[in-house]
């Protein structure tokens, strides 16, 4: 519950099905809210609802691809439906585009591509989840970004980012650069929204080549999913605090 209410607090959670975004849903399942599951592959969505009930969380399924307006507008309908509105929302679902992605030799449609799931995805189902956010006592929007997006970090002399993911990166900066401005827009209401890193986590995004585990991963999602009424808001967070822009 967020501020003691009586009522449990209602949480989507995109690409939920697997990785950090099953331990997203699962962390804040085991808070006692109820969590909207969003995958696109209802196999594995189903799969991952059961799991989360049999460890008692109230967990549902979201059918939904970030990608399409008519699965984004079914689901927050569906959402609407069947919980009665939304509290919290992780837009945490997120590709790649596979690697090599030097800037030299990336194919634009994979640049392309990234940037309709990591960018245009997360306004797509922020955009239509807003109605039901503003309706919240204390709505939260968390967007799961990278450090490798940081472009302090990118250009700080002796910091190794690894490879040079052109298309992933530079989608992240995006998606850092839209978190700002939606803070801005959004600084009269009550929704807080922030970006936040999980860390060089072991998940299929990377080959599982991670050193953290999703659980880890998961753990900046949750504290910022669960920031007091007073919290930051247009902010970057790993788990050891502030990320520079």
């Amino acid at each position: 519950m967020i501020n003691g209410m009586s009522e449990p607090t209602i949480a989507l959670v995109t690409g939920a099905n697997k990785g950090i975004g099953y331990e997203i849903a699962a962390g804040l399942g085991a808070l006692g809210w109820r969590i909207g599951v969003g995958a696109r592959d209802r196999q594995r969505r189903d799969t991952a609802v059961e799991k989360l009930r049999a460890a008692g969380t109230d967990a549902f399924g979201v059918p939904l691809d970030v990608d399409d307006d008519a699965s984004v507008l079914a689901a927050a309908q569906l959402i609407a439906d069947h919980a009665g509105g939304l509290d919290v929302l992780v837009n945490n679902a997120a590709i790649t585009g596979g690697m090599p992605q030097t800037p030299t030799t990336v194919d634009p449609a994979t640049v392309r591509a990234v940037v309709e799931t990591n960018v245009i995805g997360v306004i797509r189902v922020t955009n239509a989840m807003l109605p039901m956010l503003r309706g919240s006592a204390s709505p939260r929007i968390v967007n799961m970004s990278s450090s490798v997006g940081s472009l302090a970090l990118q250009t700080t002399p002796g910091i190794d980012m690894g490879p040079v993911p052109a298309a992933y990166s530079a989608s992240k900066t995006f998606l850092n650069a839209v978190t700002i401005h939606y803070a801005k827009e959004l600084s009269d209401t009550n929704i807080l929204i922030n970006s936040g890193c999980p860390g060089f986590t072991a998940t299929d995004l990377n080959g599982f080549r991670g050193v953290r585990t999703p659980q880890q991963g998961a753990a900046i999602a949750i504290h910022l999913a669960t920031l007091p009424d007073d919290g930051p808001t247009g902010r970057f967070f790993d788990d050891a605090g502030t990320v520079p822009w």
